[in-house]
């Protein structure tokens, strides 16, 4: 149930922030809106950001269905803590990815208001969520575990290595 909720919530964002973004541009932007050059460069962006988004989500995704799961428990669960691997590097590598989702989209459809105002504020409400749910939740569901692995790994790392693995293609894995 609470996993529909969130995906409910990325849906709210990117359709709703589109839309609005739209809205927006078309009376404060117009002529940046309508500016083809301009929408070829935002799309070109965005599709590589997005390759990278997926990726990212692709690599974690997988790590976890192998790493994150002992038994037989619905999909998309988890029930053993990770911490090796990309999670051996930081603890939300799969949100690093989709935290730029919202960009990747907003880039895609060309919207200014949606890449410089709406994309980052909901980039900042994704990690407030992550800090403030599903931090809370991971604590409570490994408890101890957790809160040591929490000491010793960043919430998220920007070194080279660490982004290398998470944007590795499949057979670099």
């Amino acid at each position: 149930m609470k996993d529909r909720a969130r995906i409910f919530v990325w849906f709210v964002f990117l359709i709703g922030g589109g839309v609005f973004g739209v809205i927006c541009d078309l009376k404060i932007f117009p002529k940046i809106f309508k500016n083809t050059v301009f929408h070829l460069i935002t799309f070109i962006l965005g599709v590589l950001l997005l390759k990278m988004v997926l990726r990212a989500s692709k690599n974690t995704g997988r790590f976890l269905s192998k790493k994150g799961r002992e038994g037989n428990i619905p999909r998309m669960e988890t029930n053993r803590l990770v911490t090796d691997g990309i999670y051996g590097c930081m603890r939300h590598p799969m949100h690093l990815g989709l935290l730029f989702f919202p960009l990747s989209v907003a880039l895609l459809i060309g919207s200014p208001v949606f890449i410089l105002f709406i994309a980052p504020f909901e980039m900042l409400l994704m990690l407030i969520m992550i800090k403030f749910i599903e931090e809370p939740e991971a604590v409570k569901k490994f408890g101890r575990k957790y809160i040591d692995y929490k000491k010793n790994v960043p919430f998220f790392s920007f070194k080279t290595s660490s982004l290398k693995i998470l944007l590795a293609k499949k057979g670099d894995l």
